[in-house]
């Protein structure tokens, strides 16, 4: 896929949504967080979260006792070439600034804040309410497929 090979080289900020279709084998959007993932494994990327990441992807697995899937999401949070970025007062401060001018959800500025911070140009996410936020491209899900 062209969009992949677009991303050489570059970081990228993971938004929760392609995690989680990934991790839970979403058959819409599969094929694509595959194609992803495994570009980060090879290091064809650096991909970069922040904690809220961990917070959202645990809540599901923790309502239903599933402790396998627990500690799948935590292994590729904590363990991967994956960087979880902690939710640091820069981070917090510029999130702010970006609710502040963009009028998006706290999650989603500390998201896009935590990739700003680690010199993210690309922001791979599937929510279309995000708005164009000219100091990162916005990659939708749904625009890929």
């Amino acid at each position: 896929m062209e969009w992949i090979n677009d991303l050489q080289g570059k970081t990228v900020g993971l938004d929760t949504a392609p995690l989680i279709y990934f991790i839970e084998e979403n058959p819409t959007y599969l094929e694509a967080v595959r194609l992803f993932f495994e570009a980060m494994d090879r290091g064809d990327f650096a991909v970069v979260t922040s904690t809220i990441t961990l917070l959202e992807v645990l809540v599901h697995p923790l309502r239903s006792n599933n402790r396998e899937l627990a500690a799948e999401y935590r292994d590729i949070l904590l363990n991967s070439r994956l960087m979880t970025m902690e939710v640091s007062n820069t981070i917090a401060e510029q999130a702010a600034r970006l609710r502040a001018t963009h009028n998006i959800r706290t999650p989603d500025a500390i998201q896009i804040s935590a990739a700003l911070n680690a010199g993210a140009s690309h922001f791979f996410t599937n929510d279309v309410r995000l708005p164009a936020i000219s100091s990162i491209q916005i990659i939708s899900l749904d625009s890929l497929i």
